[in-house]
């Protein structure tokens, strides 16, 4: 089996952070492009939804597409598509929160074995669940920065002292990307009002 991943540098140091050997069924890649016409299973990291980017990948005629798409759901790609999060930080886990059909879940399960990481398989829902708790810790601790409740360094540190995170609400957002961290939260919101978005927040990111 052929995995080819395509990602940045950045997102390929995460994938492989729980790696101790040479992987010699796998390739990494910058561009869909570049996909060998060999690869059985194509892993894009830096997939954007968009059909155009769909036709591309579903062009390879591959036995799996695993894509990332916290903000989309099944309904919205091929029935070999699976959906990840590989939003910065979150691939440095050994555990990988995908939604998928059951026809595609044991093969990700060998796929990501290679990558010596366990999959999670959750609800096909925006977000997954992770994501959803981190961009609600974020929006809370921007909440409480408006208040006067603490500068972002102290709350930073007291959350990553008192919660044993390995980073702080908005070391986090700065990672991840504070819109791409909005965007989640303005999805969620048209569901349950708890996920509107900050004030504080919206404010940064139209700076």
């Amino acid at each position: 089996m052929l995995i080819t991943v395509i990602t940045n540098t950045a997102l390929k140091n995460e994938l492989l952070q729980q790696v101790n050997q040479a992987l010699l069924n796998v390739q990494f890649v910058g561009t869909v492009n570049d996909v060998s016409t060999e690869t059985n299973v194509v892993i894009d990291l830096l997939f954007t939804y968009s059909e155009v980017a769909v036709k591309a990948l579903e062009t390879l005629q591959t036995d799996m597409v695993v894509v990332h798409a916290p903000l989309e759901t099944l309904q919205q790609l091929p029935d070999n598509f699976v959906r990840v999060n590989a939003w910065p930080t979150f691939l440095q886990r050994n555990v990988v929160e995908a939604a998928a059909t059951s026809a595609n879940q044991t093969l990700l399960q060998q796929v990501f074995a290679v990558f010596n990481k366990k999959v999670l398989f959750t609800p096909d829902v925006i977000g997954f669940i992770s994501a959803r708790v981190i961009t609600t810790i974020i929006n809370e601790a921007y909440l409480s920065l408006e208040e006067g409740l603490s500068t972002k360094e102290e709350i930073d540190t007291a959350m990553k002292m008192g919660t044993n995170y390995p980073y702080g609400p908005f070391e986090w957002a700065s990672k991840i990307g504070i819109k791409q961290v909005a965007t989640l939260l303005q999805l969620l919101s048209q569901q349950q009002q708890r996920y509107r978005v900050a004030p504080l927040l919206a404010q940064e990111i139209n700076v």
